[in-house]
């Protein structure tokens, strides 16, 4: 009769501790940092007046607080489209390289126009995960 007390009392405190520990690290995890990808946009590298190259980037929108990632995804498309134009108004060429783009520039002009587009400080921070030259070489003055 005492061993099934104390089985019984050791099930009802292991179930116990499990669900305490559950909401312990429910209130202790900070909420995840919002953020989109885009992938795949070409943006030309232009040097005096013609296009030398293409290069093909990846972003990573990080999102302001408050806004969802839904909302962001609705306006991605206008958000790439934005990003092409203005790289072919004012490209965002590296005086030294044609494979590469200045990131600096890029992030820019995506925060100017998620906030244009979407909501002020809808895109708190842009980061350049990856950038592929469509021709590896480039130089200037090679």
């Amino acid at each position: 009769m005492q061993r099934r007390a104390l089985i019984q009392a050791g099930a009802v405190l292991t179930a116990a501790a499990m669900t305490g520990s559950a909401h312990a690290s429910e209130k202790a995890a900070p909420p995840a940092a919002a953020f989109v990808n885009m992938t795949g946009v070409g943006l030309p590298v232009i040097v005096d007046g013609r296009v030398r190259n293409y290069v093909f980037i990846v972003l990573k929108l990080h999102l302001g607080p408050g806004h969802a990632v839904e909302a962001v995804r609705a306006k991605e498309v206008y958000l790439r489209d934005a990003l092409v134009r203005a790289g072919h108004r004012t490209p965002f060429t590296l005086a030294d390289s044609w494979t590469a783009l200045d990131t600096a520039a890029l992030s820019a002009s995506v925060i100017r126009s998620a906030s244009t587009l979407i909501a002020r400080g809808a895109v708190a921070r842009v980061e350049v995960v990856s950038q592929t030259p469509r021709r590896r070489t480039g130089m200037r003055g090679v």
